[in-house]
C-alpha cells in the first residue's frame, strides 16, 4: 500500500475532519522521536513520570515512532497519519534493555485513562488466553471500559489460532491485519477472543516514520491497530461536529458492526504472506483451505470482517446518536498465574534496503520469554531517508536504516519534559531486593554467621530474620537495599526515603519487615503497609531484571503498618456495640469485625491498585482509615444488611484548590431482595501527600 489515502473511504473521511484537539488518543508503545518532521506541530505529550525517557533510539523507539506516525503524522509531511489534529498522549512503556510486564502494561493503561484519553492504542501484548491475563491487567482494561475509554489492541503476528492480551480481553477492540486488497496477512492471529471482538484493517507495507528523520514501510497488526484507532478518533470528531457527546465504546462496537464480512467464495484462497510467522505456530497448511476444511476455517481469520470506513461514517452521519450500544460484558476476574512468554521486542531493521522479517519472539521460544512488547513478527522495509530539519541547538544524524541499531537524533530536543510529580498512596506488603549480584554478595560477606543448635551457619541475606537482625545492629546498611512495595509477590514500587526524615523512614521499614515475620495472632503482626510519597520519574532495576518506579518518601507521617484482624478489632473497640445479643446469635462485635475485615479484603484483592490516580488514593486511604467507616458499618449491620460493593467517584462538592472524592459503600439485605439498598458516603481530599477525610458521613436509601 503506497499511502493511507488509498484505504477505501479514508480520503472522503478526511474531507469531513482530520481531527479535533478535544479528542485525546493515547499511544502505549515505545518512545517517539518527536523531532521527526512527521510530528511538526503535533499536539503530542510524552508521559515520562513513571518510566525513564532517553533518546528515541533503538528498535522499540523505532516501533513507537512508526505507530505514532500512522496515527498522527502531519498531512503535509513525509508520512501522513490518520488523525493528525487530535491531541495525543504517549506512554512509553516499551524501552530498550528492559523487560515489560503485564503489570507495566496495566500501569500504562491506567495512566493513559487518567490523562483523559478517549482511545488507547496498544500495538503489543502477550501471547496468552484471556483467562491467563494477570488480574491487574484485566482490571485496568475493565476500568477503561467502565469509564467509557476504548482500547484498540493488535491481535498479534504469530499466524496462529491463538490470542493476545490485552487484545482478547473483554471490552477491547482487537485488530488483525490485511493487505490493500482485503486479503488477510498470513501472520495475523485469529484466536477466539479476537474473532469475538475484532476486525481486520490494512497492515501491509504501511509507510512509517523512522527515528532520525527517515521513512520506511512496515507490515503487521501493529500498524493496523493505529489505523483503526485513528478512524475511531475521527468518528468521535464527527460526533463533536454534530454537537453530540462522543461515545468511544459505542464507536468501537459500530466499527465491528459495519465491518465487511468475509465472503467464503472469494476468501478461501486469499492469504497474503507478509513476514514470517513464529516457529511452532499453526499456518494455513495446518488449517487447510476452503477446499479441504471448509470456508469457515479461512473466514475465521477475518474475525468480524474488514474495516469499512464508508459504512461507519454513513452510520454516524445519518443519525443523531451512535446507532449502536456497547453490549454488557462480564469480564473474567480469575487471577492469573505468573506470566511467561511476554514479548519484549519491537520491529526493527534487520537488513540493508530489503524487506526483512524480524522475529519478535511472541512467547514461542524459551529465550524470548522475557517481557511484553510489540505484537509479533513484523516486516520492516527501509525507504529513502527524508532529512529532518535541524532544530536550534540540535544535532541531527539522518542515517539510512541498515543492520544494527537505528541511529537518529543526538540532542536533547527529543526529551519530553517530565510531568509534575505525581502523588502516590499505595498499599501492599514490604520486601527488599539487592539489584545486583555484587550488592547481594557484599551483604553476605558483611553479615555475621548464624548459630543454629550450636552450629555456625553461613549468613543468608535472603533470610528476612537474619537481615532484620543485621540492620538492627547496622542501621546505615538499610540504605543500600532496594526496598519494594509488593502486590502479593509482585513488586510495584521501589521505596526510597529522602530528606531529613530519611533515617526515620528506614527505621520504620525495618520495623515493618520484622513485624511481617511475626505470628498472625501476634498483636504486632503486620500484613499490609501504606506508603505515601511522590513519583520523581525514575525507575530502579531489580535483581530479576524488572524495572519498577521509585516512590520518594520524605515523611514518616502516613507510613502505617497493620493487619486486617488488628484493624478490624480496633474499629470494633471504637464502636459502642454490645458484646453479646440474643442467645445463639453471632455476637455483635464479631459481626462488626467480620464486616470490617470484608471491607478491607475487598479493597486489597478485588480493588487493588497502584495508588497513583486520585481515585485510587482515595480508595486506599479509605482502607487505612477504616475507623472513618466504623459507624457506617455498625449502623448497616444493625439493619441486618451486608456490604454489596464499594464505589469511588469524583465529589461534586469540594473546597477551593482541593481534589475531593466520594467513597460510597452500598449495602443490601441478603434475606429480602425487594428491600431498598442503602448507600453511605464519605468524602476524601487527596490534594496532599497524605489524604484526609472531610465532612460527615451521609446516608440515603436506594431503590
Amino acid at each position: 500500500m503506497a499511502e493511507l489515502s488509498a484505504i477505501p473511504g479514508l480520503a472522503e473521511l478526511w474531507q469531513r475532519t482530520t481531527g479535533d484537539d478535544r479528542i485525546t488518543m493515547a499511544i502505549v508503545d515505545g518512545l517517539i522521536d518527536q523531532t521527526h518532521p512527521a510530528f511538526t506541530g503535533a499536539k503530542l505529550t510524552q508521559m515520562l513520570d513513571v518510566w525513564p525517557g532517553g533518546k528515541a533510539l533503538g528498535r522499540k523507539a523505532a516501533h513507537g515512532t512508526a505507530v505514532a506516525s500512522v496515527l498522527i503524522g502531519r498531512h503535509d509531511g513525509p508520512v501522513p497519519g490518520v488523525a493528525p489534529r487530535c491531541r495525543t498522549v504517549s506512554v512509553p512503556v516499551f524501552a530498550e534493555g528492559r523487560r515489560t510486564s503485564q503489570l507495566d502494561l496495566a500501569r500504562a493503561i491506567e495512566l493513559a485513562a487518567d490523562a483523559g484519553a478517549h482511545i488507547v492504542n496498544i500495538s503489543g501484548g502477550q501471547l496468552a488466553e484471556p483467562g491467563e491475563a494477570e488480574d491487574v491487567l484485566a482490571r485496568a482494561v475493565r476500568r477503561c471500559r467502565d469509564q467509557g475509554v476504548l482500547i484498540v489492541a493488535a491481535a498479534g503476528n504469530d499466524g496462529c489460532l491463538c490470542d493476545h492480551v490485552p487484545a482478547a480481553l473483554d471490552g477491547v477492540l482487537a485488530v488483525g491485519a490485511c493487505d490493500e486488497h482485503g486479503r488477510v496477512l498470513a501472520s495475523s492471529n485469529f484466536g477466539s477472543g479476537s474473532q469475538l471482538q475484532g476486525l481486520l484493517a490494512p497492515g501491509h507495507d504501511i509507510p512509517v516514520a523512522v527515528p532520525g528523520g527517515g521513512t520506511a514501510t512496515m507490515s503487521g497488526t501493529s500498524l493496523a491497530a493505529p489505523i483503526v484507532s485513528g478512524v475511531a478518533a475521527l468518528l468521535a470528531c464527527l460526533h463533536l461536529q454534530r454537537g453530540g457527546k462522543p461515545d468511544p465504546l459505542a464507536i468501537g462496537e459500530l466499527l465491528r458492526a459495519t465491518a465487511t464480512p468475509c465472503d467464503p467464495a472469494t476468501s478461501s484462497s486469499a492469504l497474503t504472506v507478509a513476514g514470517t510467522a513464529s516457529p511452532g505456530t499453526r499456518h494455513e497448511a495446518d488449517l487447510g483451505s476452503g477446499s479441504r476444511t471448509g470456508s469457515g476455517a479461512v473466514c475465521a481469520r477475518y474475525l468480524n470482517g474488514t474495516l469499512n470506513i464508508t459504512k461507519a461514517v454513513t452510520a454516524v452521519t445519518t443519525s443523531a446518536d451512535t446507532p449502536a450500544e456497547t453490549p454488557a460484558v462480564t469480564p473474567s476476574t480469575t487471577p492469573a498465574e505468573t506470566a511467561a512468554g511476554l514479548l519484549d521486542a519491537a520491529a526493527g531493521p534487520a537488513g540493508e534496503n530489503a524487506v526483512t522479517a524480524v522475529a519478535l519472539s511472541c512467547g514461542t521460544s524459551p529465550q524470548a520469554q522475557t517481557g511484553c512488547g510489540c505484537s509479533g513478527t513484523e516486516a520492516f522495509t527501509p525507504a529513502p531517508v527524508v532529512p529532518a530539519p535541524v532544530a536550534p541547538g540540535a544535532v541531527v544524524a539522518a542515517t539510512p536504516l541498515g543492520a544494527g541499531a537505528v541511529t537518529g537524533v543526538v540532542a536533547s530536543a527529543d526529551q519530553a519534559v517530565p510531568a509534575a510529580r505525581r502523588l502516590v498512596y499505595a498499599l501492599g506488603s514490604l520486601g527488599y531486593d539487592f539489584g545486583t549480584e555484587a550488592r547481594r554478595d557484599t551483604f553476605k560477606q558483611l553479615m555475621p554467621d548464624t548459630d543454629i543448635d550450636g552450629h555456625g551457619v553461613p549468613a543468608n541475606p535472603y533470610d528476612p530474620r537474619q537481615m532484620v537482625a543485621y540492620l538492627r545492629e547496622h542501621p546505615s546498611e538499610a540504605r543500600p537495599l532496594i526496598w519494594t512495595l509488593n502486590l502479593d509477590l509482585t513488586p510495584i514500587y521501589a521505596i526510597e526515603p529522602v530528606g531529613g526524615y530519611g533515617p526515620g523512614v528506614y527505621e520504620r521499614l525495618v520495623d515493618f519487615l520484622e513485624q511481617q515475620l511475626r505470628a498472625e495472632d501476634d498483636a504486632e503482626f503486620v500484613d499490609r503497609i501504606s506508603v505515601p510519597g511522590t513519583l520523581p520519574g525514575r525507575t530502579v532495576k531489580l535483581f530479576n531484571g524488572q524495572h519498577v518506579p521509585v516512590i520518594e518518601v520524605n515523611l514518616t507521617r502516613g507510613l502505617y503498618g497493620w493487619s486486617v484482624a488488628s484493624l478490624a478489632q480496633a474499629v470494633v473497640a471504637e464502636c459502642d456495640v454490645p458484646a453479646h445479643n440474643k442467645a445463639g446469635a453471632v455476637p455483635e462485635q464479631d459481626r462488626l469485625g467480620n464486616a470490617v475485615a470484608e471491607f478491607l479484603q475487598r479493597i486489597y484483592y478485588d480493588l487493588r491498585n497502584f495508588g497513583a490516580t486520585s481515585r485510587d488514593r482515595a480508595l486506599n486511604y479509605a482502607a487505612t482509615n477504616a475507623v472513618q467507616a466504623r459507624q457506617t458499618l455498625a449502623e448497616a449491620l444493625g439493619r441486618g444488611m451486608a456490604l454489596q460493593n464499594i464505589d469511588v467517584e469524583k465529589s461534586p462538592y469540594g473546597r477551593p484548590d482541593s481534589d475531593c472524592w466520594d467513597v460510597k459503600l452500598r449495602f443490601f439485605d441478603p434475606e429480602n431482595g425487594k428491600r431498598a439498598k442503602r448507600v453511605y458516603r464519605f468524602t476524601i481530599d487527596v490534594k496532599d501527600v497524605l489524604p484526609v477525610t472531610i465532612g460527615q458521613v451521609r446516608s440515603w436509601p436506594e431503590a
